[in-house]
């Protein structure tokens, strides 16, 4: 017996995720219906959506237990994995220029009125 399309019931599936062509193909269905590979990605960090990015860049040089161990931290907590100022080298003023940019964006300007 041929399996049916899991979205129209209509067409046989051809497609991986139990789909027909035409809804394979069509934007926005394949998000609805997780994988059903055996080779899927699976494990932490691997979920369906878009990952917030992470509140603060890291300091820690890529390569480094500390590097690791905030990658993991932000896999768990469902976070993008990398945020666009994290260190790239050792001593790599970014992270800490993105936090000062940061601070001063939240402090409210100060009017003097005479």
């Amino acid at each position: 017996m041929n399996p049916i399309c899991r979205h129209c019931t209509k067409s046989k599936v051809n497609r991986p995720r139990g789909l027909c062509w035409s809804c394979y193909y069509t934007p926005g269905v394949k998000e609805l219906y997780p994988s059903t590979s055996k080779y899927a990605r699976r494990g932490v960090g691997n979920f369906t959506g878009s990952a917030p990015l992470p509140g603060a860049p890291t300091t820690a040089a890529p390569g480094t237990p500390e590097k690791l161990a905030v990658l993991e931290q932000r896999a768990k907590l469902k976070q993008a994995i990398f945020h666009p100022a994290d260190a790239r080298y050792e001593g790599d003023p970014r992270p800490l220029e993105f936090l000062k940019n940061k601070s001063r964006s939240a402090v409210p300007e100060m009017s003097c009125v005479a």
